[in-house]
């Protein structure tokens, strides 16, 4: 396993890094007051239009597409050391058009969308005129477990009938959202992972209600996290994402990538809070002396320095595993980085949290809202205990007993 860089990459980081030091991090503060001022707190704010144009520019867009000759043709390690530099700030992916739920949706358009799909959906996608949004998970059921999705997909005619309760829904309440992914049952006493299906829905399609949006531990996102209610949604059968049965290969092919853009995106969060704990501990004076020299902070930043690297290296080796053999080979990679990268993530920002004191707490840093969605990431995108059990059936299987 060689994890350099190439040359292409390295330049890349690099003109990643400046344009996040010059134009990003100065934006933050203006892009929360701008939200703050729209008549519609979910449009977007011109500091982020003005952004995505400086990146277009720079040729820093689109760089999470590895699928055909839309995007950047970087491969998963290749985009993995990118993923953390924009994951150092909330607003860096969107500046540069890798930001979820799009990059998710945008992947298996590329993989699994016929051409019709991709030149209505995917192409204004990767040009950022539209965004989308991915309808899975359910507030009556526990949608960790996907069979038991309860929502419907019913053929009729040349058209498919939608009906069901989603939630979470996120991307939904952006006034440019016009592309649905929707999950359902389109045969429900089929075999278990024949059951359901994916179909692409435009947002303004009679019978979809957005009932409430969403908040995270407080925090509300500007793309909303919407409750949804799908009452006899119709979209013409050419509307169906891949085969009618396919939802569960579909969501397959998505989760690999999806994920490692989470983890290393989780390690730039992490990068930026342990950046925070140092400047902290280094200008804070308590009891006569800089919280540096005591020895309960240096640890704190020992071992966040520590964790960092070790979770960057086994991030990087799933990316590899995906490149080299596949999604499938790297199933225990993949649930391993999910878990492990969320949890060191959320333990180096709560220990900013912790030397930063009553600051930790406020809206005066990131470090609150970096708190909140570390942890609501440890449930969302499949909980860490089911990836821990993906594991633990994996690694069993090296000691069955073999006829």
């Amino acid at each position: 396993m060689d994890f350099a860089l190439s040359p292409r990459t390295e330049k890349l980081r690099i003109e990643l890094e400046a344009f996040m030091d010059e134009h990003v991090y100065p934006a933050e503060a203006v892009y929360d007051a701008q939200i703050a001022a729209n008549e519609n707190p979910h449009e977007q704010p011109q500091v982020m239009r003005d952004l995505q144009a400086i990146a277009r520019e720079r040729g820093l867009w689109n760089l999470f597409m590895t699928h055909g000759d839309r995007g950047a043709g970087l491969t998963n390690l290749e985009y993995a050391s990118l993923a953390e530099v924009v994951g150092r700030s909330m607003i860096g992916n969107e500046a540069i058009n890798c930001s979820a739920p799009d990059t998710g949706n945008m992947e298996i358009l590329a993989m699994f969308g016929t051409p019709e799909q991709q030149a209505q959906w995917l192409d204004p996608l990767l040009d950022c005129q539209i965004r989308s949004a991915f309808a899975m998970t359910e507030p009556d059921v526990a949608s960790s477990d996907a069979t038991n999705i309860t929502s419907t997909i019913t053929r009729d005619g040349d058209e498919y009938v939608l009906n069901g309760r989603k939630w979470y829904t996120s991307g939904i309440l952006d006034p440019d959202c016009k592309l649905i992914i929707f999950m359902g049952k389109s045969d429900p006493d089929g075999p278990t992972y024949r059951q359901q299906s994916m179909i692409l829905v435009p947002a303004d399609a009679p019978g979809i209600e957005v009932l409430r949006d969403l908040p995270m531990f407080g925090f509300k996102d500007r793309l909303g996290h919407g409750e949804v209610q799908f009452t006899d949604v119709r979209v013409p059968v050419t509307n169906m994402l891949g085969e009618e049965g396919g939802g569960f290969a579909i969501a397959q092919g998505r989760l690999g990538p999806g994920r490692m853009h989470y983890a290393m995106r989780a390690i730039g969060f992490a990068e930026r809070a342990l950046q925070l704990l140092c400047e902290r501990a280094a200008t804070r004076v308590a009891f006569g002396e800089p919280l540096a020299k005591r020895g309960v902070v240096r640890e704190a930043i020992a071992r966040s320095r520590m964790e960092i690297d070790q979770i960057r290296l086994l991030t990087l080796r799933a990316s590899w595993l995906m490149d080299t053999q596949g999604n499938h080979a790297a199933r225990s990679d993949v649930a391993a980085i999910k878990v492990a990268a969320m949890e060191v993530a959320h333990d180096v920002v709560n220990r900013a949290v912790q030397v930063h004191g009553a600051a930790g707490v406020s809206d005066d840093t990131v470090l609150a809202r970096l708190f909140a969605i570390t942890r609501a990431l440890q449930i969302a995108d499949g909980p860490t205990e089911v990836h821990l059990r993906t594991m633990a059936r994996l690694e069993m299987k090296k000691y069955e007993v073999r006829a």
